[in-house]
């Protein structure tokens, strides 16, 4: 084949190709971008799904202990230990576990997390105690 065109109306072709190949090139890099980042949220939201999911069920499983073993104390110290212990209880079993977008989720965990801290504190237990290892704590 033999190429008619002019020099100058390949340049004026090639002037009008690159917007082309430039926004060409966007679309298929926005595409690919957001394909990476969309598995990139996935997988950060599976890990902050599991570290809090991990924070509250210590939580209630340390609450529903020590309301097993301070049930049967009848003293009014123990009562108020006990109404904490069921009001960090009511909490948690209130906490919006199957909706990532509730507005409210960081503050109503910030609110546990208090009352979790008074609880410990009404016990005499350190919030932050170590179990063994030094890496290995209850602190979230």
């Amino acid at each position: 084949l033999v190429c008619r065109a002019s020099p100058a109306q390949r340049l004026t072709e090639l002037c009008f190709c690159i917007p082309r190949f430039h926004g060409e090139g966007f679309q298929e890099g926005l595409a690919e971008g957001s394909q990476a980042g969309m598995a990139e949220g996935r997988r950060h939201g599976v890990l902050q799904g599991a570290s809090i999911g991990s924070e509250i069920g210590c939580y209630l499983g340390f609450a529903q202990m020590w309301h097993c073993l301070l049930q049967k104390c009848t003293d009014e110290k123990m009562s108020k230990k006990i109404k904490a212990l069921e009001s960090l209880i009511g909490m948690v079993q209130k906490f919006p576990y199957e909706d990532p977008t509730y507005d409210k989720l960081h503050e109503d965990l910030e609110k546990i997390r208090g009352k979790f801290k008074q609880v410990c504190s009404m016990l005499n237990i350190q919030s932050d105690f170590r179990v063994g290892t030094e890496r290995s704590s209850l602190t979230f």
